[in-house]
């Protein structure tokens, strides 16, 4: 355990972090099941609607410093390709 002052601030931070992080990370996958599972059931509308959501989410994200800009990008380019490929196929 920290036994300065400053190393017990830098545990409590790095806690915080943690559990922030961890929201973020669930979101992100929960964002990106959402869409998959629209293409899966072969609803477009709901596939589309989840796509935006998970557009406007995750690229929120990359402003709060969660997300690195590309990384974030290539996330969305992903979605969006699984959804495109739906409406050629359907």
């Amino acid at each position: 355990m920290a036994n300065h002052k400053s190393a017990k601030k830098r545990a409590r931070q790095t806690i915080k972090r943690t559990e922030r992080n961890r929201f973020y990370r669930t979101r992100i996958k929960n964002l990106t099941r959402a869409v998959r599972e629209a293409v899966e059931s072969g609803d477009q509308e709901k596939a589309i609607a989840a796509l935006k959501n998970a557009n406007k989410n995750i690229h929120s994200y990359v402003n709060k410093g969660i997300l690195k800009k590309n990384t974030a990008a290539r996330k969305v380019s992903r979605l969006a390709k699984i959804v495109n490929n739906m409406s050629k196929v359907a």
